[in-house]
């Protein structure tokens, strides 16, 4: 697994006006490319009065699987820069609809290629970009006595304490990015002179938006 990577973090909705024309974007968060492709066709359905619904998607850690499509825009002036904006943002496992409802006026190559890719951006910013990064659950079993210095210097720390078990001991439930998990175990024995017992649990990942971190 990764230690971190951008996506977004939910749908993502807008439009926008160009030229007369409307120009919405859609976005949403896709684990496959059989996602991205129920997804495009939703919103082909939804917009199936559209002039064109231009789409786009990468699938994978590498980005491994990319696919893209101007749905009868001339070449290269709608689904490339579509593609382009999900690939400038280095986003992960994105699907992109941008649908235009043509207004009258001809916006030429270069409109296009603008046009599109706003519509990109702004489905791709409703959708609130986001990293991904990876924790690990880690557990510290003390006695009561230690509790109030240990929660203390997790807090500190800027540890994400998830929960407090209260039993024979006491369990401290700790989300620590696993670059900083070697760390935190030191300082813990440290603390407590070596009277704790430590579990390690699973891996995965949480979201980070503007600096913090979404606990859903």
């Amino acid at each position: 697994m990764i230690k971190e990577y951008k996506t977004i973090h939910e749908y993502g909705e807008d439009e926008v006006i160009i030229e007369r024309s409307r120009f919405i974007g859609y976005a949403k968060p896709v684990d496959s490319e059989e996602e991205a492709v129920e997804f495009i066709n939703e919103i082909k359905r939804k917009h199936k009065d559209a002039t064109h619904n231009v789409w786009a998607y990468t699938i994978g850690m590498n980005m491994g699987i990319q696919r893209y499509s101007d749905d009868g825009e001339p070449s290269g002036t709608a689904g490339i820069p579509t593609l382009e904006v999900i690939k400038k943002e280095d986003l992960r496992n994105v699907a992109v609809v941008v649908t235009r409802y043509f207004g009258g006026i001809k916006l030429g190559a270069g409109g296009l290629v603008r046009a599109y890719t706003k519509g990109a951006k702004i489905g791709l910013n409703a959708g609130k970009i986001i990293n991904k990064i990876l924790f690990k659950d880690i557990r510290f079993k003390i006695d009561y006595t230690l509790l109030g210095k240990v929660q203390n210097e997790l807090l500190n720390l800027g540890y994400i304490i998830k929960e407090i078990l209260y039993e024979d001991m006491v369990t401290i439930i700790v989300y620590s990015k696993v670059d900083e998990f070697e760390i935190l175990k030191e300082k813990i024995t440290d603390i407590t002179n070596g009277k704790v017992e430590i579990e390690e649990k699973e891996e995965f990942y949480l979201s980070e938006y503007n600096g913090e971190i979404i606990l859903d």
